[in-house]
């Protein structure tokens, strides 16, 4: 049986099923789903959480003889598995399908996993699970509903966003509904009520998180010298090679979708809408529009591979002897600097 998250309040108030599979690649989500589980568990009489985390050399039959044995107390228990990988190679599969087949007594068995792929959604393991209870699959917030889950997580607070906070949001937390729920969090304890962007603005202006937006705002606004002052000053203040590379990266996808469309004969409007780029920002994209043709733009992309290479300790041929130097040279390229200029050489 198929589960979702905006079936969760009504599911819970019905009696559990013996097996649930929670899978999904958004960490903040899916674990809000195994806590509501949890809290239902706890409401209907299991009073007993048993935990077990899948690592190399896991013991698979200590999770067999935790469903063939009794509940201490001889109490409802809950019984944990947790697999990031999402693999449970032969004897791991062999162990879930029997456990499905042969739910153990009083007990809820929650098998929780990063994302599945096709090939492993297909497997015995997965469809004996599925059929014994219920799979819920956990999907990425798309950047078009990331602008109402923020609202919605806001109310939560108590908080109402100003026009054009939830666009800024939007922009700076897509990707990490975490953060974006962390930073909420934050602004609950300080705000109360209707927070304006310009309140928002003036007390993040110190984060380092948002000085590595102000940098892709920079690139497209093509500064050369502002470029090379921030990369040094991000370098300075410890910030992650990663996040920026996944920020520049981000800006870079959005270029070349919306020059691939205008190639498409679709209207700037009409790109700007289906992008979210917002009106504070329009300005900014046009100029790297303008500065930028789609064959460039795909040019970009491929040398935002290579950096992300470097930064993994992978240069290949790579010219670059640090991250850093690879991340200038990116940024310099979405600020205008010719790609000749800072491009790996073949």
């Amino acid at each position: 049986m198929r589960l979702y998250l905006n079936q969760l309040d009504a599911h819970f108030k019905s009696p559990l099923l013996p097996v649930y599979l929670m899978s999904g690649d958004e960490p903040l989500l899916l674990e809000e789903a195994c806590q509501a589980l949890r809290q239902a568990a706890h409401e209907q009489g299991y009073a007993e959480r048993e935990v077990y985390t899948v690592e190399t050399g896991f013991d698979w039959s200590r999770l067999q003889q935790a469903g063939q044995s009794m509940s201490l107390f001889a109490e409802r228990r809950l019984l944990e598995l947790r697999m990031p990988g999402g693999r449970p190679g032969d004897t791991g599969g062999k162990t879930l399908v029997e456990l499905a087949e042969n739910p153990p007594e009083d007990t809820v068995l929650v098998v929780i996993t990063g994302k599945l792929e096709p090939e492993v959604q297909r497997t015995k393991w997965v469809k004996s699970l599925d059929a014994a209870g219920a799979w819920l699959t956990v999907y990425p917030v798309s950047s078009q509903e990331m602008p109402g889950w923020l609202r919605q997580r806001m109310r939560m607070h108590g908080l109402e966003p100003g026009e054009g906070l939830l666009d800024q949001l939007a922009w700076n937390f897509e990707g990490n509904l975490l953060a974006a729920s962390q930073e909420i969090e934050k602004l609950a304890l300080e705000y109360q009520g209707r927070i304006e962007l310009a309140t928002i603005e003036s007390s993040l202006s110190d984060n380092a998180r948002f000085d590595i937006f102000r940098l892709v705002d920079v690139c497209l606004g093509g500064d050369a010298n502002a470029v090379r002052r921030m990369i040094v000053g991000l370098q300075s203040e410890n910030a992650a090679p990663v996040l920026v590379n996944w920020a520049l990266t981000r800006e870079i996808r959005q270029l070349v979708a919306i020059a691939n469309g205008r190639a498409g004969g679709q209207s700037e409007a009409e790109l700007f809408q289906q992008y979210r780029v917002w009106d504070k920002r329009q300005a900014l994209v046009r100029q790297g529009l303008k500065r930028h043709s789609l064959d460039s733009c795909q040019q970009l992309l491929c040398l935002a591979g290579v950096v992300d290479r470097v930064i993994k300790g992978r240069p290949g041929r790579a010219p670059w002897q640090n991250g850093w130097q690879a991340l200038e040279a990116l940024a310099l390229a979405l600020a205008g600097l010719p790609l000749s200029l800072v491009a790996p050489k073949p």
